[in-house]
């Protein structure tokens, strides 16, 4: 059986309050996403020693900041313990298969991340507002995400689940400067720009998709995302949050072969330990 959502898991786009979720000064943002960054990166190399696994999914409106997001969140990382994955339509191929196929064949290695530039939810979303999958396929297909989500989780994989919104206006906003910006004209559609027409629908689908897939194991987390330095920060906040949960981010032990060789070949004393890192860094805080 699925796992059932909880009461906490309500949320409505609606309620978000964009106006108070502002940072003040660059030199704040700076110093706030550096020290997340560096958290990420300690809890990287943990993930990577003990062979655990992530899986990070971000959803949410065109424009919405998501490729930026990720930016920040991938750029202290090794780059050997990720993968980005941009999720489009499937091929023609992928068609032919059950929708979860593509999915299956990108989740993480052990040590390792794999963060979805749109995901599964798609079937739930877009596949339900314009039409491509039946009422029957995708009101069959939360049931079938809550069952794909627990078998990951029980074998120990950490998945995160973000849903950044912005306004309507602060949408239209964005697209404007995209046109603008010949740099940026690319990530304009024509399909983002017809689904503005949607918008309405869209929320449903994504309120419908909070309600039947949030569970205590893998729970959505909205962002307010009409400012960019706050939602970048709040993504990190969440993410650090959750992957560091139970986990001892802490350096794991020398190897006692390596600092035996390094005794010989690098004149560093063989009796090594942390006592070069900060309390804040030894507690994962750093």
């Amino acid at each position: 059986m699925a796992e059932k959502p909880g009461k906490a898991s309500k949320i409505r786009l609606g309620k978000l309050d964009q106006k108070k979720v502002r940072i003040d000064t660059a030199e704040e943002y700076d110093r706030r996403l550096g020290k997340l960054q560096k958290e990420l990166l300690h809890i990287q190399q943990t993930y990577w020693h003990e062979k655990r696994r992530a899986i990070v999914v971000f959803e949410g409106w065109d424009a919405a900041g998501k490729g930026g997001a990720i930016r920040r969140m991938t750029e202290p990382l090794d780059p050997r313990g990720f993968h980005v994955w941009p999720i489009s339509a499937p091929t023609a191929e992928e068609q032919g298969k059950h929708y979860l196929y593509r999915f299956w064949t990108k989740l993480p290695a052990a040590g390792t991340f794999a963060i979805f530039d749109r995901s599964w939810y798609g079937r739930v979303m877009v596949e339900r507002v314009e039409k491509f999958a039946s009422k029957e396929q995708w009101k069959r297909a939360y049931d079938e995400i809550n069952e794909f989500e627990r078998l990951l989780t029980d074998d120990g994989v950490r998945i995160v689940k973000l849903f950044l919104h912005i306004t309507p206006e602060e949408q239209l906003e964005r697209f404007r400067e995209r046109m603008k910006n010949p740099y940026k004209r690319w990530k304009l559609t024509e399909e983002d720009l017809r689904n503005r027409a949607r918008w309405d629908d869209y929320v449903k689908a994504a309120e419908a998709m909070f309600d039947r897939t949030s569970t205590p194991q893998a729970p959505w987390h909205a962002v307010e995302a009409n400012s960019k330095w706050f939602a970048r920060l709040k993504v990190l906040e969440i993410v650090t949050a959750a992957l560091k949960d139970g986990v001892n981010i802490a350096p794991p032990p020398i190897n006692g072969n390596v600092a035996r060789i390094a005794a010989e070949v690098l004149g560093i004393d063989s009796d090594l330990s942390d006592s070069g890192v900060s309390d804040e860094e030894r507690s994962g805080n750093g």
